[in-house]
């Protein structure tokens, strides 16, 4: 393992003080603290917390006083967490460029040792740094955004959070296997981008779409391996600390919704929440927000079913056959989780068999195929494979 330790500065003595008198159940209690004398033991941890104050590419500033999110957090309780480290505050370079290399080394690290970075923000932008990490482990990856926008911006924009996801779909080699967006806000998209998205067989789903059945970002956070989460996605009435926030958004509750789909994930290896801004929370009810956010994130972790795929021999097979007589979609219904997969064949490049493979997803894509109608998520997921 690299020497994670020099990338780090600790926390400061105000946020992990121990004249609070911590009760054992507390966050504080429960967390391995970078603090003035000890760097955590991070190999022998599932999940590493630290923050990340790069804000060049974003109209949200940073302060170095204290960290209202970790006073938040820590003062949280839980009856029993995975072995959590808090690494304390990224250390900046002196160029962007430099800041973003050493943030995609200290993620690759960690997710190559199966240990889920989740990194506070920062700007948006940082988001291409960790799904850089990704492309040096040579991994194929599905991102999603929780996101009022799309930010790809324009062809000749420098990175920001503004321009970031075209800056993704550019890299090379591309190692975007699928892209999802929850929670846009029409009026802050063209439609040409809604069109192009669509085009490329990625994912949207309006703010209207998740009111309507919260319970359809499930199966999305199932597929995710990267989720990055832009608070501006929040109504300002719930989090006002970002400059970019809208009087319509997500709900407080729907945030902390997403956050448990997110960790009850198998799949997903990264989230990170950006754009908040300390000197904006002057209640701190934003910190607030956050943290439980956070809490509810690993109060999915500590359920997780290891279904990472479903296992045929635990689960229930609904075969559905189409009218033409030829196509069908095979179903699996997992008996330890009650969740649902489609099978999708595919041919291997090195083979002409057929494989399978299996994509998320929810009891109403299984009743669609019933009426008849190919699920979208299948079509899309085909065209992929393709």
């Amino acid at each position: 393992m690299i020497d994670l330790r020099s990338y780090f500065s600790p926390l400061k003595e105000d946020i992990y003080q121990k004249e609070y008198h911590w009760e054992s159940t507390q966050f504080a209690s429960l967390v391995s603290s970078y603090n003035l004398t000890e760097f955590p033991e991070f190999k022998f941890c599932e999940i590493a917390i630290f923050s990340i104050r790069e804000f060049e590419g974003s109209d949200n500033v940073s302060s170095e006083k204290e960290c209202k999110i970790r006073k938040a957090l820590y003062h949280l309780h839980s009856e029993k967490i995975p072995r959590i480290c808090d690494l304390g505050f990224f250390k900046l370079s002196e160029n962007r460029k430099d800041t973003f290399k050493n943030i995609e080394v200290v993620c690759k690290e960690l997710i190559h040792n199966g240990i889920i970075p989740v990194v506070i923000g920062g700007g948006h932008d940082l988001t291409y740094a960790i799904y850089k990490s990704y492309s040096s482990l040579k991994k194929s990856i599905t991102l999603t955004l929780v996101d009022k926008q799309f930010d790809i911006g324009l062809k000749d924009d420098k990175i920001s959070n503004q321009s970031f996801f075209s800056k993704i779909l550019e890299a090379k080699p591309n190692s975007l296997f699928h892209y999802s967006n929850i929670g846009y806000q029409s009026f802050f998209v063209s439609p040409l981008a809604v069109d192009m998205l669509n085009d490329l067989s990625f994912e949207t789903l309006r703010l209207g779409d998740v009111n309507a059945n919260i319970q359809n970002i499930e199966p999305i956070m199932r597929n995710t391996d990267c989720l990055s989460f832009d608070i501006s996605a929040i109504k300002h009435s719930y989090a006002n600390a970002n400059v970019y926030s809208s009087p319509n958004g997500l709900t407080g509750t729907d945030a902390c919704q997403i956050m448990r789909y997110a960790g009850l994930s198998d799949k997903l290896s990264s989230l990170t929440i950006c754009e908040y801004n300390q000197l904006l929370d002057k209640n701190g009810q934003s910190a607030q927000l956050i943290s439980q956010m956070i809490w509810y994130f690993i109060l999915g972790y500590k359920s997780r079913k290891n279904e990472l795929n479903p296992n045929v021999k635990n689960c229930i097979k609904y075969t559905v056959s189409f009218e033409d007589g030829k196509n069908e979609i095979v179903f699996y219904k997992s008996n330890l989780s009650a969740r649902w997969w489609m099978g999708i064949p595919y041919k291997k490049l090195d083979d002409s068999q057929l494989d399978c493979y299996f994509v998320a997803c929810s009891y109403s894509d299984y009743e669609q195929a019933n009426k008849g109608e190919i699920p979208i998520r299948w079509i899309r997921t085909y065209n992929k494979l393709t």
